[in-house]
């Protein structure tokens, strides 16, 4: 992501969701988790992450999603979260496999519109869900 890109009103947003797709060559899943779990791990122990789930397309396993809920805004995110260091071994590893330019959103959060039942959670393993 190069945030140079991104409209100007994007950064007044006080937190955000960030919705990402990449494609890879489904022999590459494998090697891509194995990148991803641990960055994934420590991003979502980030005080300011507030979700982050993965999606895996069943028709197209090569095609892989996931959303992240932050409490901060998209210039918060660029200069404080995509800076740290844990990000370069997953980054060197993964975007490589890449086959499509990697696809991301910035939406809105709307408060009032949050909903979640204990059971989406159940195997997760990073974080505590308190219901």
């Amino acid at each position: 992501m190069d945030p140079t890109q991104l409209p100007p009103s994007w950064f007044t947003l006080s937190s955000f969701a960030l919705h990402v797709t990449i494609h890879i060559d489904p022999s590459n899943v494998d090697k891509f988790f194995a990148a991803m779990k641990p960055a994934f791990d420590v991003v979502a122990a980030e005080p300011e992450c507030l979700y982050f789930e993965i999606f895996q397309d069943p028709a197209e396993p090569g095609k892989i999603s996931w959303v992240e809920n932050w409490s901060k805004g998209v210039e918060w995110f660029f200069k404080e979260q995509m800076t740290k260091e844990y990000y370069k071994p997953y980054l060197e590893a993964t975007e490589k496999l890449y086959i499509k330019p990697r696809e991301f959103k910035v939406l809105k959060r709307l408060e009032g519109f949050v909903s979640a039942k204990k059971g989406n959670f159940e195997g997760a393993r990073v974080g505590e869900f308190r219901g």
